[in-house]
């Protein structure tokens, strides 16, 4: 007598396997060890299809209230850390549905009517990257809160300003935080505009080809905070687009936030020494006592990869995947979880050492006017003062730089004889734009760092934040 089969490890499979899986197969196939945190989500999720499926007659309203109860003992489990999460039900929907059947039994098992985990699952996902997307979106104003605001105390503090990192010209160092806040801005838009093409529902779109059943997906849909419903059952269960356009956002503000973080670097370094960061956002050297690292920068610096990494992994995976659902989308959620994360902390950092960032203003100033920074200055006077073509004074300033550097000075430490001797015509008054807070307080256009406008547009930023 031959003994029958034994049950499949996941129950869920029913009658088509007589057998469970290899231990290798469970170890690639199984998701728990990190889709678990989507629990919250497919909990109200779950709690939405059950009201609908009520509503629509599909089930009874014993079973929906006994579907609530249980699935609201599932999440204080949860909370409190005492649910069995079990790897050989692979993934959290299993987990919970099985939880829940276990719980309130039979009413437990009519809760995936109308639904595959494929919808479970986008529908899910969606809302983990939607409340991820609001919650970074404050954080992003938080920064660039800090951002303004120092801004506005340094509206008239030069620095200088660079291009291929030589001095160019002196800007203010509010005007130079606001580039970020700018920067920030536009990270802040792409987050909204990925947030209004993400917020379609896929719950109801089924496996792939929608339902039999009389569900309601409108009704779920406005249940979840969705505008709509996703159009198409087999899109609705394939789309990754709003991970990616999240990823994609996430490594543009990254790299946003790594540029901050080099210049923070360098404004710490010896030859600069334009900031000081304190103890809380700095180590010291295991053998050289005098050194304060910069380290919440550097690393800053460094989880840009992490979450650029991520965006390629994510495109990868989903490039040669034929619709509707494969497997492969379980590679999905983990680069987005970590990236989130590492962008999350990388705001918070950012936010921590820019309110807690010491200028050394008295620095800035006169490293503003080195490098011959008002050269320009002293081109456009030309062309001002003496009506000269722009090409002409920029050859004559050219000039006197050179006659300037040969002699170890600035343009401002030339005799008004030795400017004469390259153009004659020069008179006294050029001196007046040769300092760096006539060249900063020049910058008028819209936009440009004249203090004034450096307050003025802090100031808007503040309030626009407020």
């Amino acid at each position: 007598m031959t003994n029958p089969p034994q049950p499949p490890a996941n129950a869920f499979w029913g009658g088509r396997f007589a057998a469970g899986p290899a231990a290798v197969m469970e170890e690639i196939n199984a998701s728990i060890g990190f889709d678990q945190r989507l629990w919250r989500q497919d909990i109200s999720g779950s709690l939405a299809h059950a009201a609908m499926l009520a509503r629509c007659g599909i089930i009874t309203a014993q079973d929906e209230a006994d579907i609530a109860q249980g699935l609201a003992a599932i999440a204080a489990e949860i909370e409190s850390g005492r649910f069995p999460f079990a790897r050989a039900l692979e993934d959290i929907h299993f987990n919970i549905e099985a939880r829940l059947t276990e719980r309130i039994g039979e009413a437990g098992k009519r809760l995936h009517t109308g639904r595959s985990r494929n919808d479970q699952v986008a529908t899910d996902f969606r809302l983990w990257v939607r409340d991820a997307i609001d919650g970074l979106d404050a954080q992003l104003a938080d920064l660039m809160r800090a951002l303004a605001g120092r801004a506005a105390q340094h509206a008239a503090d030069p620095m200088p300003g660079f291009t291929h990192l030589q001095a160019a010209q002196p800007v203010t160092f509010g005007h130079h935080l606001l580039a970020y806040v700018e920067m920030l801005a536009r990270d802040r838009g792409r987050l909204a505009d990925g947030r209004r093409r993400l917020n379609e529902s896929p719950l109801g779109a089924a496996a792939l080809a929608g339902t039999s059943f009389p569900i309601d997906r409108a009704m779920t849909a406005a249940a979840l905070g969705f505008d709509r419903p996703a159009a198409n059952s087999l899109d609705a269960v394939s789309d990754r687009d709003f991970a990616l356009e999240f990823l994609a956002a996430a490594a543009i503000s990254a790299m946003h936030l790594s540029r901050l973080a080099e210049e923070m670097v360098i404004w710490c370094a010896a030859p600069f020494r334009f900031i000081a960061l304190s103890d809380a956002f700095t180590t010291g050297s295991s053998i050289m006592p005098q050194k304060r690292n910069p380290d919440a920068a550097e690393l800053v610096r460094a989880k840009t990869g992490r979450v650029t990494g991520a965006l390629v992994g994510l495109l990868t995976v989903m490039k040669g995947l034929p619709l509707a659902y494969a497997k492969d989308m379980q590679e999905d959620k983990e680069g987005v979880f970590d990236a989130a994360e590492a962008w999350a902390l990388s705001l918070a950092a950012m936010a921590g050492m820019v309110r807690d960032m010491r200028p050394d203003t008295a620095r800035m100033r006169a490293a503003a006017g080195a490098g011959f920074a008002t050269a320009t200055d002293l081109a456009d006077w030309l062309v001002r003062a003496l009506a000269l073509p722009f090409r002409t004074a920029h050859h004559v300033t050219g000039r006197l730089v050179a006659r300037a550097e040969a002699k170890g000075v600035d343009l401002a430490g030339l005799t008004l004889d030795e400017m004469q001797a390259e153009e004659p015509r020069i008179t006294q008054a050029v001196f007046g734009v040769l300092t760096v807070d006539a060249s900063v307080a020049s910058r008028t256009s819209f936009g440009g760092t004249a203090p004034a406008n450096v307050a003025a547009a802090a100031q808007s930023w503040l309030e626009r934040l407020a």
